[in-house]
């Protein structure tokens, strides 16, 4: 009788695939933790009632759901983005729509799956057109990002995109530069990487190449805390 497969195992090798990687060893796919978990479970819960039917920016009078965040609550690896787009609007979900797919993709590649991380945006609702988040929302959304990190307690953070990177270091920065830079956020390892969008829009094979590097460090980080 053969093993049922992996859960995200062929992603991982189509992801890989493209950058032309034809023979590797998969990495072991991490148990998430457990004993903890209820805690975290409440922690966060209680963050999302602080939050309730939020309107502390305008950005309130044009979205349908808040979208909070989704993932393993004792995420060790807590991926950020900017905000909904309008899928993610619809659904109530983080990353559901062409760069959401991407993403997995890209998770998956690393040997983990999107159950096993964090994902959440620098703002809960979705700008107008997918614009960039103005300072006054990003303002209003912080603290409870803030508080998504403190509940979950991850080893390292993912900026995903230039929004997401300049907004959690407090300066503005450009992603084409900063990308593969590992910073930190309050004391969190935080790496510098694109947005999937941006890696939809420049679907190269060296950016495709860039990324999995920086989300292979970031993993190696956390795999080595874990063992610490």
């Amino acid at each position: 009788m053969t093993d049922p497969v992996r859960p995200g195992l062929l992603e991982q090798i189509r992801f890989l695939h493209e950058l032309g990687v034809d023979a590797l060893r998969l990495p072991g796919i991490p148990v998430p933790a457990g004993n903890a978990e209820t805690d975290t479970v409440s922690s966060l819960e209680a963050v999302r009632a602080n939050l309730g039917e939020c309107t502390r920016c305008a950005l309130s009078k044009g979205r349908q759901t808040i979208v909070f965040g989704v993932g393993n609550p004792s995420a060790r690896l807590m991926f950020i983005g900017e905000g909904p787009g309008e899928e993610e609007d619809r659904l109530g979900e983080p990353f559901v729509g062409r760069a959401g797919k991407l993403l997995d993709r890209m998770i998956a590649a690393i040997g983990l799956s999107r159950e096993q991380v964090y994902i959440a945006n620098i703002v809960k609702c979705r700008p107008p057109g997918n614009r960039n988040p103005r300072e006054d929302e990003i303002a209003a959304c912080f603290e409870f990002l803030v508080a998504q990190i403190e509940s979950i307690q991850p080893r390292a953070l993912v900026a995903l995109g230039k929004v997401a990177a300049s907004v959690l270091l407090q300066d503005p920065i450009a992603i084409t530069h900063a990308r593969g830079q590992m910073r930190e956020f309050r004391g969190i390892p935080l790496m510098l990487t694109y947005h999937p969008a941006y890696l939809l829009r420049q679907y190269t094979r060296a950016n495709r190449q860039a990324v999995y590097d920086d989300l292979r460090q970031v993993k190696a980080l956390v795999d080595q805390a874990g063992s610490g």
